[in-house]
């Protein structure tokens, strides 16, 4: 009976217009992550800010596209 639920479910879901399909896609993946961690998510934003700082006054050291790419790729090799 689940299996019977589950495709008539999937087939439903696969006939939805994209944008249709994304909100529950994304929803679907939310209801398996846990709580939100407000701790966690205060020290990203906190995070961003002093990142953003940096670049404001200068003291950030900013990458190109083309030196990321090299960058990654030689971590990538590495691995």
């Amino acid at each position: 009976m689940a299996g019977t639920t589950l495709e008539k479910v999937r087939s439903e879901a696969l006939s939805l217009p994209e944008a249709e399909r994304a909100e529950l896609a994304r929803d679907l993946v939310t209801s398996l992550e846990g709580p939100v961690d407000a701790d966690a998510e205060s020290a990203w934003e906190a995070e961003i800010l002093r990142r953003l700082a940096e670049i404001d006054s200068g003291t950030a050291e900013l990458v190109d596209r083309e030196e990321l790419r090299r960058r990654v790729r030689a971590r990538t090799k590495q691995s």
